[in-house]
């Protein structure tokens, strides 16, 4: 997808007020019936420029496959499109200090800032249906009091959010539908998840059937 440069270069010089690095695009068919949301890039994705091509990559492969679907058949983005970093100072084996730059979560001011990307991305593709991987990207398309262990699995239909001139989250005059489910990387650190993740994308799958997607 080509993104207008009045749109991307603001943002991107923006990003150096806050720990993030690089840009990633959006990645896959560009008119798809089904998008799916992310968080935001890690270290592998910045290197390679492709949105889940780290271990979090192989992980969403093996559940697009439980649904019958391929990386070619969707589009696949996140609400971040610059890896947010932490800041951690280790000491080594010989008493030096060393930087650490791990992934972290992005800020809701990280998220703001990108917002107006995922608004064009979702306006341009117009999806029939939205997979939202992880709390954070549910949180950013409905409502922040939403959470993934109580939402997962099941379509919710409405008007999502989007950036308004003000500055503030208006609700879209679309509605879409929206297939929560666990972050592919969550199952890293909360294996308990996996039968419920591994559950949504065969209910997944039976939704597309009924569908016609």
């Amino acid at each position: 997808m080509t993104y207008p440069r009045d749109l991307i270069d603001p943002i991107i010089l923006k990003n150096r007020d806050f720990d993030l690095e690089g840009f990633v695009f959006g990645n896959g068919d560009f008119s798809p019936d089904i998008m799916l949301i992310g968080e935001a890039p890690g270290e592998v994705e910045i290197r390679t420029g492709v949105p889940f091509t780290g271990r979090s990559g192989k992980e969403l492969d093996k559940t697009l496959a439980i649904a019958g679907l391929m990386r070619d058949q969707v589009y696949i983005t996140s609400i971040v499109r610059s890896r947010p970093f932490g800041r951690k100072t280790i000491i080594d084996k010989t008493g030096q200090k060393i930087e650490k730059r791990p992934n972290r979560m992005p800020k809701q001011k990280e998220i703001l800032l990108h917002a107006p990307l995922l608004d064009y991305e979702i306006a341009q593709v117009q999806p029939k249906l939205i997979i939202a991987l992880g709390g954070c990207s549910l949180k950013r398309l409905i409502d922040n009091n939403m959470t993934i262990s109580e939402s997962h699995g099941t379509i919710w239909h409405g008007k999502i959010k989007q950036l308004g001139a003000d500055s503030n989250y208006v609700p879209s005059q679309q509605a879409y539908d929206v297939f929560p489910t666990f972050h592919p990387a969550a199952i890293f650190y909360n294996r308990k998840i996996e039968p419920q993740l591994i559950a949504d994308w065969e209910k997944l799958k039976e939704i597309l059937a009924v569908k016609a997607i």
